[in-house]
């Protein structure tokens, strides 16, 4: 079973960027479909990015021009370039396959 261990997050002010990373172990990665999740308090979980083994991304509209997600199937990696942060993205973002989730890390957009 693949391991998810997302890094990155942190306190950030609006208008900001961060970057998180997503570590996976296996050796199927390449060939992975990887998605990026978030869920704030009191909501549920939305997707957020998805990168094929191809490299196709698609986004919601919500962060689509803002977020960016790529993958380096030589680290079994994959990222998101977040900028121009909202207070509304504040949340834990998970990383996911087809059949792991990540443990999460915590990005807070405040002043």
């Amino acid at each position: 079973q693949v391991q998810l261990v997302e890094s990155g997050g942190g306190l950030v002010q609006p208008g900001g960027s961060l970057r998180l990373s997503c570590a996976a172990s296996g050796s199927f990665f390449s060939i992975e479909t990887m998605q990026w999740y978030r869920q704030a308090p009191g909501k549920e979980r939305e997707w957020v990015a998805s990168i094929t083994s191809g490299g196709r991304t698609t986004y919601p509209d919500s962060v689509k021009g803002r977020f960016t997600i790529s993958r380096d199937n030589t680290k079994n990696t994959v990222y998101l370039q977040m900028n121009s942060l909202k207070f509304e993205d504040t949340a834990v973002y998970y990383c996911k396959t087809s059949a792991s989730w990540g443990r999460g890390t915590q990005v807070t957009v405040s002043s």
